[in-house]
């Protein structure tokens, strides 16, 4: 028996007539080390994994999974009748060839036997489908991730890299797009926002990663804000820079006017960081309690504003949306409209970080 005596959470069977579902790969983890890293993820969970050698195991398990040899049937059944595993019985006692599409044990999912490559493909879209959360907009749910599900899926669950690798690559893509934006030539400003287009559609792999690896962590949530953050003002920086030519079409003003936007968006960017820090919620700022909703964060109201002018002004100001809208412009020559559409996503960002500041004066 472990040292620690407290009752396991969950009792995971990862024994020869598991396989060869065990040890079949599911988005980028075996289905026996996918169960083990969900139940450990459980607040205060102990895990224990019954093994006869025949599932490959984690090399290194987390600190709350204990592994523990079994010989034959009649061991595995002294090690159910001990104490600290009987309170598992029978509820979460688990064959290691099951998959929870969901990741999120006990809450009423249906798990995927494994046994071939049809049940393997098919636990592997169950898994897919869950990461199309209600709060996606059109962009992302019918352009973006399509695509994005795809080089997840099948490119970067085979490789060893990590979410934040891909946050950083991706971030890279973006700065060469921002680059080439200021140079003010049409061929390399189509081609900026075209890459600008590319990493908002890897943005979504390191999520996606992050979440069928169980590879989620506070870093991970804040390099993502981070990044995105920074390439919404190098865009403006870069958008300023193309209209002193020129050939652009440009009001005269449009340096000093891209400015003021990269301004307000930092502005947003500064209070949107102290809101997450002193609400407790990570570094999505999607999580944030603004002043106009009410207690609410915007994933909330997303999922409740399907459809009208709320709706419609919500996602405007997705970075999906507005990343793509001004590709098209550019590639329609019309840079003068891209700044005006900066202009209203980085006023409609003061606004609001503006009310939240004026809201927490007031409440002193």
């Amino acid at each position: 028996m472990p040292s620690d005596a407290r009752a396991f959470t969950a009792v995971i069977r990862a024994t020869a007539e598991t396989m060869p579902g065990a040890a079949m790969d599911v988005a980028g983890l075996t289905v026996a080390e996918r169960a083990i890293k969900q139940w450990a993820r459980l607040p205060d969970a102990r895990v224990l994994v019954l093994s006869d050698g025949a599932v490959p195991l984690p090399a290194v398990a987390p600190p709350n999974v204990h592994v523990e040899r079994v010989r034959d049937a009649d061991a595995l059944d002294d090690i159910m009748r001990r104490p600290d595993v009987a309170p598992a019985v029978p509820a979460d006692v688990l064959a290691a060839d099951l998959v929870d599409p969901a990741g999120r044990p006990r809450t009423g999912g249906s798990p995927i036997v494994v046994m071939d490559e049809a049940s393997r493909r098919s636990a592997e879209d169950a898994i897919f489908a869950e990461l199309l959360r209600g709060d996606l907009g059109l962009v992302a749910r019918w352009l973006n991730k399509p695509v994005s599900f795809r080089i997840t899926r099948s490119l970067l669950c085979r490789l060893p890299v990590t979410p934040n690798q891909v946050t950083v690559g991706a971030g890279l893509i973006g700065l060469v797009g921002c680059a080439l934006i200021a140079t003010g030539r049409y061929a390399a400003v189509v081609a900026g926002f075209a890459l600008a287009h590319v990493q908002s559609v890897l943005d979504g792999c390191d999520g996606e990663l992050a979440r069928v690896r169980f590879q989620q962590s506070a870093i991970g949530e804040w390099l993502d804000t981070l990044t995105d953050d920074a390439l919404n003002l190098a865009l403006c920086a870069a958008l300023g820079l193309a209209l002193r030519t020129p050939a652009r079409g440009g009001p005269a003003a449009g340096p000093l006017l891209a400015a003021a936007a990269a301004g307000m968006l930092l502005f947003y960017n500064v209070v949107a960081y102290r809101e997450l820090r002193r609400q407790g919620e990570g570094g999505e700022v999607l999580k944030v309690r603004w002043w106009f909703a009410r207690g609410k964060d915007m994933k909330a109201l997303a999922g409740r504003a399907r459809s009208g002018p709320a709706a419609f002004l919500y996602n405007l100001g997705r970075r999906d949306v507005f990343v793509l809208v001004w590709l098209v412009l550019a590639i329609a020559d019309q840079l003068g409209l891209v700044l005006i559409f900066a202009l209203l996503v980085a006023a409609a960002s003061f606004v609001v970080a503006a009310g939240q500041v004026v809201g927490r004066v007031r409440a002193r």
